[in-house]
């Protein structure tokens, strides 16, 4: 049995030795270098470019500008995840710092930054606007003609009757939150190359969603999707900054104006600050509840940052929308979410992707009711969580829900019931404890297909456009089809991501990769063995009915030491292989006036707890012990749960106590990591504890985000518990803390 077990992943040794082969290291012949000359003004209009000098310049091969796109025979103007509102490079305006405006390619580096500098543009700048609420007031500057109030997303929710819900209230509790923008901060930046051969398009891109990609170049440059072929290198880190269209369309575009030398695009640490960031939030929300602590209704408001253009937001705003209400019985519920456009870079998925940001606001705002009813935060969520057969405020029936346990079990191992000992610490700093559980849906129509092969060796091969990022997912993958063929998990090869060699998938995100690839995996090898059976049945002189596949063999039911490796089995019917497709897809969607329909597969589910350590003197905090529980459903790898939860909570602690992008007139001001801090390992909690929770029966689940949402909220309520402090805008500073312990 192969799943279950704590397998190495096959290229440890590579990742260790640096040999894995990153896009960032690769090599193509004759390959140029590609550098982005970017806007330095948040909106303005582009009254002139004047480009001959760097065209003309030593070692450029090409210079970029609109003037290029949206012509016969050549690449269009604008491209989109969602919609198409973005332009390769801008047109006649800009709406952000750093947006692009122009790209050249020449031999080396030092060739196309100088080139840059000759590249000429002149600018008259426009009124600009950098907060979500402020772009939606009378008189704001509009980004786009289409969306004059700037609003491009408005998703719904109505369940009840919400009026009747709060006048049924004994206490009604409102608070609002925020949660900034971040960087992913991946340990490999963004990474892109392009080559074009006889009308054929090649690219070797660091992305989430090779299939997205491909479909989005097939469409930009108007050409039949066979002819754009799209390979992922394993990837240093993602965590949703490289999911959908980020450097792809400039680098194919420029590529074509090379005119068939393959051009490679690096983003440098800065670029990556104005490519993608996490959604700026402010959340209302709004309880109605009994004296007794029984919900009657909740009211949000969510206001996301989307930056100057849509990106992928509309589909996340939506999903924000669900993930809002919070994982409890409320019989009467009213959400508004609203994307919205500024003068800010675009924002992205970020791990845990807007179930971070409404995670911290009702989870922390479950403490707040719990200390104006006097209960126990843990009694008062207890009380309320989501069962299975409940219904949700989609209308949707829940079900294989394990809430109650992943708190509970985060609560126990912290020994929630024992107050923090105090007497350990000195007169100024003060321990107290908190914690929070988080739902999370997954994308709610989506496939992913996946290929298995036997060749005349034996050898079976895995052919799958999960991207490996270092989770694991291909180790994981692997295992799970061991196990199917009943085959050793050495006997497996995972081909990863190759448009031209590996079948569709949705994307490799929102943590579906292990439940989605993993049932089409399932169906595969059930299709597999039945090829085999059936192949091998003449040579048994049996139906196939009679046969089954064990170890690697078909054998005899009735007699079981008749057996037939499956290398015979090729070989036998003179074959060079065996294959056969597996397929497994979802589809659902909700009620764009009302919400109401099914809003997800299955519902990601985790909690966490811990005590923190607050110097009253300082305003510092040390998170002494973190505990996180996710549920699993069934682990496929226990040694790699344990660092997908580990890794979640470490990940975790940046957005909480330490990561934000600070902008001035929309201008990055921190785009370094000297300025933008991230944790450290002398950050990490003194004892982290984590488990992944399983139940008999149950599917595979994804859970590389399900101990992230709930650091936050568990910290600022630890916070709250140890000094009496609220603190409603992350992150949780020492700065801020201070403040609020001196105001008190």
């Amino acid at each position: 049995m192969a799943v279950g077990k704590a397998m190495v992943m096959p290229d440890a040794a590579a990742r260790v030795t640096g040999a894995t082969p990153y896009g960032v290291n690769l090599k193509l012949p004759h390959m140029l270098v590609a550098k982005v000359l970017r806007s330095p003004l948040p909106h303005a209009k582009i009254i002139g470019l004047n480009a001959a000098a760097a065209q003309h310049a030593p070692g450029v091969a090409a210079v970029l500008t609109a003037a290029d796109l949206g012509q016969p025979g050549g690449p269009a103007l604008l491209t989109g995840a969602a919609f198409k509102d973005q332009p390769v490079v801008a047109a006649n305006r800009v709406r952000y710092v750093g947006e692009p405006v122009a790209l050249v390619a020449a031999e080396s580096l030092p060739l196309a930054e100088a080139a840059l500098e000759l590249i000429e543009v002149d600018f008259e700048e426009l009124p600009a606007v950098y907060e979500a609420q402020a772009a939606l007031q009378t008189g704001a500057p509009a980004l786009h003609s289409a969306f004059g109030n700037n609003c491009f997303k408005h998703a719904k929710l109505r369940h009840g009757d919400i009026e009747a819900g709060f006048a049924a209230a004994d206490v009604i509790v409102e608070e609002t939150f925020t949660s900034p923008p971040a960087q992913h901060a991946s340990l490999e930046p963004h990474v892109t190359a392009a080559q074009w051969r006889n009308g054929q398009l090649t690219v070797w891109t660091a992305t989430q969603a090779p299939y997205l990609v491909k479909r989005a170049l097939a469409e930009l440059f108007g050409l039949d999707p066979a002819a754009v072929r799209v390979i992922v290198p394993p990837l240093g880190g993602g965590y949703g900054g490289k999911g959908h269209l980020r450097l792809e369309p400039m680098v194919a575009a420029l590529a074509w104006k090379t005119g068939g030398r393959p051009v490679k695009l690096v983003l440098s640490r800065a670029e990556e600050f104005v490519t993608v960031t996490k959604h700026a939030a402010t959340i209302t929300i709004e309880s109605g509840l009994k004296n007794d602590g029984t919900f009657t209704a909740r009211r949000v408001a969510i206001h996301w940052n989307g930056g100057a253009y849509a990106d992928a937001s509309p589909g996340l705003v939506a999903a924000g929308m669900v993930r809002a209400v919070g994982p409890y019985r409320i019989p009467h519920v009213w959400v508004d979410s609203l994307g919205v456009y500024t003068n800010l870079p675009p924002a992205g998925a970020f791990r845990g992707a807007m179930s971070s940001q409404t995670t911290w606001a009702y989870e922390s705002h479950m403490d707040t009711i719990a200390h104006r009813l006097g209960l126990d935060p843990l009694e008062l969520r207890l009380k309320n969580l989501l069962l299975p057969g409940d219904h949700f405020a989609t209308g949707e029936i829940m079900h294989d829900i394990h809430f109650v346990e992943c708190l509970q079990s985060c609560a126990d191992k912290l020994g929630w019931a024992a107050p923090p000992e105090q007497t350990a610490a000195p007169p100024h700093k003060k321990r107290g404890r908190g914690l929070g559980v988080m739902m999370k849906s997954t994308v709610p129509t989506s496939r992913s297909e996946c290929r298995l092969r036997v060749d005349a060796g034996g050898a079976v091969t895995l052919f799958t456009s999960t991207v490996e990022m270092g989770q694991g997912a291909h180790t994981a993958l692997g295992q799970i089809a061991a196990e199917a063929l009943d085959i050793p998990f050495e006997s497996v090869a995972v081909v990863g991501p190759d448009t031209a060699v590996t079948p569709f998938d949705t994307t490799t995100s929102a943590a579906r990769s292990t439940g989605m690839m993993g049932a089409a995996i399932l169906h595969g090898a059930e299709a597999l063995k039945q090829k085999l059976i059936e192949a091998a049945a003449p040579f048994f002189e049996q139906p196939p009915a009679e046969l089954a596949i064990r170890a690697g063999a078909v054998v005899s039911v009735a007699a079981p030491a008749q057996r037939m490796p499956f290398a015979e089995v090729v070989s036998r019917n003179r074959l060079e292989r065996l294959e056969a497709m597996g397929v497994y897809q979802t589809q659902s969607e909700l009620n764009p006036d009302t919400g109401q329909g099914v809003s997800t597969p299955h519902w990601h589910q985790g909690a966490g707890a811990c005590e923190v350590e607050v110097d009253t003197e300082t305003g510092q905090v040390t998170v002494l012990r973190f505990v996180g529980a996710s549920f699993a459903g069934r682990v496929v790898n226990p040694a790699l749960a344990r660092l997908q939860n580990d890794g979640n909570i470490i990940f975790g602690l940046g957005p909480a106590v330490m990561e934000e992008i600070v902008t001035e007139g929309g201008q990055v001001i921190n785009p370094n990591l000297s300025d933008y801090l991230i944790p450290s390992f002398l950050d990490t909690p003194r004892r982290l504890e984590t488990v992944s929770l399983e139940s008999e029966g149950s599917e595979f689940h994804g859970i590389g985000e399900m101990t992230l949402p709930p650091v936050a909220p568990a910290i600022a309520n630890a916070i709250f518990n140890a000094v009496g402090v609220r603190i409603r805008d992350l992150p949780l500073t020492a700065e801020k803390i201070l403040r609020a312990i001196k105001n008190e």
